[in-house]
């Protein structure tokens, strides 16, 4: 059986993707990846033939990108999952996605929730489709509300027939990597919960990568991260420097991460509490760490949870951090604090009560049970195979 995965260009959606990639790699079948030219190392790293479309235009995509400071919290979102991902990416990726899907032939198309183009592709050929969920259940309801109006024009654009484009997001399987008791915590009822099928990611051995030493080695360690994405984006730019100055008196060794795209030197002083890298590997960090203050990413919140590591969340600048969060504190295991980067310090305000309320860190650890008792993903190729049957 031939597979097109197909992914927006960020780590944060493309991860989610990977367990089933992999799930029916490993089982013998062919599987490509398709995401933006820009997403090329991304792919290639991962083991994966990348089969590229085009990155949005910078003359479409700027100028929205350039509205988003001026806008309040919940428009800005709207207008991203609107205009960036279900009008601009997904116009410009469909052209070199129905070529693929003319020339490669697969015989079915596994999308994360925000890359549409496949979509129109795959009910153009007839070929059955799957919908991985990058986040909550709410990103599924969040995105269908959000994007009627650009899935007809792609639909349209695909030469797919007025309506179907609705009824074939209505109607996709969802595979979920987030364990029913963390999904259903916030309250807010599943929304055609029967279509959500959940399944773990596979333990990844714990990387070799030693910590550096630095502060008192006895103190707990507090891992603060804000993403890959944060420190690309000019408005944010502040939220590194109020993190370390609002933890600098809280007695445990903070390591922060920042991602590629900021010098650390930038950061200069640092606490003597603190130390910052680029990068390091997420895993091998939160094996050691007590708590964990982030910005509720899909990513980075299961991260922390499948380590059972307490979290403080600022959800800084989209919809499914301030979900994550509210999902995060619903099950005691940790506190999500009110949206936007102005709120970093009084995120870190409470590391400190993380750090001496052992109830925290049993209610990750719960969390992380729950998600080893969740069944493999490679249980999702059977009925991955049976669509296409």
């Amino acid at each position: 059986m031939r597979v097109l995965c197909a992914t927006t260009a960020n780590v944060g959606h493309f991860g989610p993707l990977l367990p089933f990639a992999r799930a029916l790699a490993g089982s013998g079948h062919e599987v490509r990846v398709a995401a933006p030219a820009s997403f090329a190392g991304a792919v290639v790293g991962a083991g994966f033939v990348h089969e590229p479309f085009a990155d949005a235009p910078p003359e479409l995509i700027g100028p929205v990108m350039a509205r988003l400071p001026t806008l309040a919290f919940d428009e800005a979102d709207d207008v991203v999952i609107r205009e960036v991902f279900a009008r601009i990416d997904a116009q410009a990726a469909l052209p070199s996605l129905t070529a693929t899907m003319e020339r490669w032939r697969p015989d079915l198309v596994v999308r994360e929730s925000a890359e549409l183009a496949s979509l129109a592709a795959a009910e153009r050929a007839g070929v059955p489709h799957v919908h991985v969920c990058i986040g909550m259940h709410e990103v599924v309801s969040r995105f269908a509300a959000a994007i009627v109006d650009p899935l007809d024009e792609l639909g349209g654009l695909a030469g797919v027939p007025d309506g179907r484009m609705r009824a074939a997001i209505a109607s996709e399987a969802i595979l979920s990597l987030v364990p029913e008791v963390l999904d259903r915590a916030s309250g807010t009822e599943v929304a055609d919960g029967d279509r959500f099928l959940r399944f773990s990611e596979p333990t990844q051995p714990v990387s070799d990568y030693r910590l550096p030493a630095w502060g008192d080695p006895e103190a707990p360690l507090v891992y603060a991260t804000f993403g890959s994405v944060t420190g690309s984006l000019p408005p944010f730019a502040g939220v590194f420097r109020e993190a370390l100055d609002a933890l600098a008196d809280v007695r445990a060794r903070v390591l922060m991460t920042v991602g590629r795209k900021v010098d650390p030197a930038a950061l200069e002083p640092v606490p003597p509490n603190a130390r910052v890298e680029q990068w390091c590997p997420q895993d091998a960090v939160l094996e050691h760490a007590a708590v964990m203050l982030g910005h509720g990413g899909f990513g980075t919140t299961m991260g922390a949870l499948a380590a059972g590591v307490p979290q403080v969340v600022v959800p800084l600048f989209t919809f499914d951090q301030v979900v994550n969060g509210q999902h995060v504190a619903a099950v005691g295991a940790g506190i999500t604090v009110e949206k936007g980067p102005g709120s970093v310090a009084s995120a870190a305000a409470h590391v400190p009560r993380l750090l001496g309320d052992p109830s925290y860190a049993a209610g990750a650890r719960a969390i992380a049970a729950a998600l080893v008792d969740l069944p493999p993903a490679t249980d999702a190729v059977p009925f991955l195979t049976g669509l296409v049957a």
